[in-house]
């Protein structure tokens, strides 16, 4: 779609080479009952309430002068504008969505007509006008707002003056730099933006036939489909192509080792067996992987800009933490480690940007009301003793704590009148570090007394919180020596059996995200499942009518 649109925009802008003078005459009048009028009669360019004012702003600074059609307007800056809402889909954005070809094809026929007027000249104007302020906004702020997936993702836009932006850039004739000046300029954005080009390529070859299966599977077998797995391998980049391969049907060597890339890219146990699942993602279109990567870009357009600090990024479908000391280090990593995360459909975690500014130890576990009415409560009916067992007690508004489940309490617990910690402690599920974050979700990072989980491919089983696999070395880099804290003065506390708490100095910014689709600091794309089914969910907001 890419190089045809641009190829028809630029046919029908060679057709621009005069512009009708003779309508010019009472423009300016047609100019301002458009911009007061709302929706754009000529090209039926709808705009949006909150483009209204910038719209009107623009024309008001012209003195309602034409922006792109008149004489001593420069013909660049208007190839330019349109050539940017033709391309708009380098961007991951519907180009449909910004009427380029519509206003090309347009401006030709304005052309040609021998019956325009100054009302159809002034409305081809204003509709590029607006075409391209929501361009630059969907560009900058995302085609969907966040609240309509997330609702506790609570994020300050990255501000930006698009009527200034547009106004310098015509006059300096620097129309085609605006995508690049709103876009995201997080280093993620630019690779995404690349892998979005190289997929494209790959579907615009069609969709490619399914492997055969395989009747074993193991690095050394045989297998049938040797050859088309070869070819899919060197299309994705997984597979050199200089590499030397064993003749078919052998399936070993330099193939294993690719079919292990393709794996690690694809949240699968990078073990080279051509199990169900591996050939179920080898065979998933590029079509689909290109719409995975449109979404991830969508969701980059979502975040504001971070302070110049370290970033811990949480990605939940990939079950990874990472850790930047900067936000945009082009660097790999300085920490990077598996986490577990809540389940799905139970006790998703959200996804909500923090700050961390404290790490407690030896923590006290205080059982969300969730937990206690739906699992806890039933439990000590049942079973009263399993409080003393686990470490557990009540505690009242006071302070007091309350160590024996007799009717009373369990009564109280049920009004409300009680809440529940555990103890520090083996069965502590927090472990012996929590990183805490000061949201009123009650999310944050901790360490768990479940490590073995961390084995396990897929890992969503917590109750939302996040569960960290190295908390030690993570609260080394927060602690960054504050204070004295060296790694044997947080082994003692950890192991204290009493809370202690350590102020960070310098906060760290937290992002829990998500995301299906990034690339790495070598440009290698990772793609991951939809556990959470978000990415659907985006899909359906992105096909709603505007």
């Amino acid at each position: 779609m890419l190089a045809s649109g641009i190829a028809r925009g630029l046919l029908a802008l060679a057709l621009l080479t005069r512009l009708p003078s003779a309508i010019a005459e009472g423009v300016d009048d047609a100019l301002r009952d458009l911009v007061a009028s709302g929706p754009v009669p000529y090209t039926s360019v709808p705009v949006p309430a909150r483009d209204a004012p910038d719209l009107r702003r623009f024309y008001e600074e012209r003195a309602f002068g034409l922006a792109w059609h008149d004489e001593a307007s420069p013909r660049a800056a208007r190839t330019q504008a349109l050539e940017l809402l033709v391309a708009s889909d380098s961007h991951g954005l519907d180009p449909r969505d910004y009427r380029g070809e519509l206003l090309v094809a347009e401006a030709a026929a304005l052309e040609r007509s021998p019956n325009a007027s100054p009302r159809d000249l002034a409305a081809l104007d204003v509709a590029l006008t607006a075409s391209l302020l929501r361009y630059l906004d969907d560009l900058h702020a995302g085609r969907v707002r966040p609240q309509a997936i997330h609702p506790e993702l609570h994020v300050a836009p990255r501000p930006v003056d698009r009527v200034a932006l547009i106004r310098e850039a015509i006059a300096a004739e620097r129309v085609s730099d605006l995508a690049d000046r709103v876009a995201p300029s997080a280093l993620l954005y630019s690779r995404l933006r690349a892998a979005l080009a190289a997929y494209r390529d790959l579907a615009a070859r069609g969709p490619w036939p399914p492997l055969p299966a395989a009747r074993k599977g193991d690095p050394g077998s045989t297998y049938a489909g040797v050859g088309a797995l070869r070819s899919r391998l060197a299309a994705l980049g997984d597979l050199a192509p200089g590499a030397v391969v064993p003749p078919a049907p052998r399936y070993d060597g330099e193939l294993v080792a690719a079919v292990k890339r393709f794996q690690s890219r694809h949240g699968l146990a990078p073990d080279g067996v051509l199990d169900p699942a591996t050939r179920a993602a080898l065979d998933v279109p590029p079509a689909e992987r290109v719409r995975q990567i449109e979404l991830a870009m969508e969701r980059l357009r979502w975040l504001p800009e971070f302070p110049a600090r370290p970033l811990v990024v949480v990605n939940i479908p990939a079950f990874r933490l990472w850790v930047f000391d900067l936000p945009d280090d082009a660097r790999a990593p300085t920490l990077a480690m598996r986490v577990v995360v809540g389940k799905a459909l139970d006790t998703e975690t959200p996804v909500l940007a923090d700050t961390l500014r404290t790490i407690e130890f030896s923590p006290n576990w205080n059982v969300p009301r969730s937990i206690l009415q739906n699992e806890l409560l039933p439990r000590l009916k049942r079973d009263p003793g399993y409080l003393a067992r686990q470490g557990m007690e009540f505690v009242a508004p006071d302070g007091t704590a309350i160590s024996r489940a007799d009717a009373a309490s369990l009564a109280a617990l049920e009004a409300g009148a009680l809440r529940v910690r555990q103890r520090p402690g083996p069965a502590n599920p927090m472990g012996r570090i929590k990183f805490v974050l000061p949201n009123n979700l009650a999310i944050f990072l901790h360490d768990t007394s479940s490590p073995r989980l961390f084995a396990r491919q897929r890992r969503d089983f917590s109750h939302g919180c996040i569960r960290v696999e190295q908390p030690v070395e993570l609260a080394l880099f927060a602690l960054d020596g504050a204070s004295g804290w060296d790694a044997e003065r947080v082994h003692a506390a950890m192991s204290a059996g009493k809370p202690s708490y350590a102020q960070l100095r310098r906060p760290l910014t937290v992002l829990v995200f998500y995301t299906t689709a990034v690339v790495d600091a070598n440009g290698a794309p990772h793609f991951y499942a939809d556990i959470y089914g978000h990415d659907r969910q985006l899909t359906q907001a992105l096909s709603a009518p505007r």
